[in-house]
């Protein structure tokens, strides 16, 4: 559905975007993670036609995207971080808008913007302006009048930001009943577990380029931590750091306040050597954690950053 080759695009000195690779099949929910600054939004604009770049081409529904690519542009919906409604329109009035500026048939919009509200869970709010609505529903309503007209591809930049726990797991839920119904998206987010959650397949974009790709299972295999174990309560001596340090897969050990934290690689059994040493020593424990490997090591050791806001 997408295909991005050797996008550049350069701000003076600035390289935004380094030879950008990216493939995006149909059906996917595709998540495009990246530090600050990585080029995140300027893809997303190169791809929306509203940014030109230096080299490289996209392609959206298999043909080049230009600017006047109407017939692409309204087959794409875009929900923004942002928020971007109008304060003097209603729910109801502002949903009603924007599906207007893909949808001119009078019937079929209003089927579609009842449809919207429904799906997005507004129905008892349709009269009210944004200023009364509280930040997760307001997200909901930025939501909906992104997705109003049925788009194939739906374009979501951080839409859980600052929202309730209920409000955001109405919208995970939402964006999945959308892939479900044949819409490919593409989902940024600084929340891991919502990308762990709801993602097919995930690009990692650092510097400008993608660096990193695959499923989650993919890109926790590239990584070396494969396992982190965490004992609490446990009196070590430098004699026994060490030789916890040459048992098989273990890589790292930390080691402070009675709190022993183990990093191994890709193995299984590594709980079981190191709880089988402090046994054959006769050394006492308190609580055991194992931990596999999430998104943020993967980005963590990939990128030598925090994924943050």
């Amino acid at each position: 559905m997408i295909k991005i080759q050797n996008l550049v695009k350069r701000y003076g000195e600035l390289v935004a975007l380094d030879h950008l690779n990216l493939e995006i099949e149909e059906g996917e929910i595709f998540g495009l993670l990246g530090p600050n600054g990585s080029g995140k939004t300027t893809a997303i604009s190169c791809l929306l036609a509203l940014l030109k770049y230096d080299k490289g081409t996209v392609e959206v529904f298999n043909k080049a995207m230009m600017p006047d690519n109407y017939a692409a542009k309204k087959q794409i919906g875009v929900v923004l971080q942002n928020v971007a409604v109008f304060e003097e329109m209603n729910v109801r009035e502002n949903i009603d808008y924007f599906c207007g500026l893909y949808v001119n048939n009078a019937k079929e919009r209003k089927k579609l913007v009842e449809e919207a509200i429904r799906f997005v869970g507004l129905e008892d709010y349709t009269r009210m302006r944004p200023k009364q609505l509280s930040g997760g529903l307001l997200r909901r309503l930025n939501i909906a009048c992104g997705i109003a007209h049925q788009p194939r591809l739906i374009i979501m930049d951080e839409p859980t930001v600052a929202v309730d726990p209920q409000s955001r797991n109405k919208i995970l839920e939402g964006i999945m009943e959308l892939n479900r119904r044949g819409a490919t998206v593409i989902y940024t987010s600084h929340y891991m577990d919502e990308v762990e959650q709801i993602c097919s397949r995930i690009a990692i974009i650092d510097h400008g380029r993608c660096i990193a790709q695959g499923t989650k299972e993919e890109l926790k295999s590239m990584i070396k931590t494969g396992e982190k174990i965490t004992i609490e309560g446990v009196l070590l001596k430098e004699e026994n750091l060490a030789e916890i340090r040459q048992l098989p897969h273990v890589f790292e050990i930390a080691y402070e306040d009675q709190q022993l934290v183990v990093r191994c690689s890709g193995a299984k059994h590594n709980l079981v050597r190191v709880l089988n040493y402090l046994q054959e020593h006769d050394i006492a424990f308190g609580r055991v954690f194992s931990e596999l490997p999430t998104l943020n090591d993967v980005f963590l050791e990939i990128t030598g950053k925090e994924l943050r806001d």
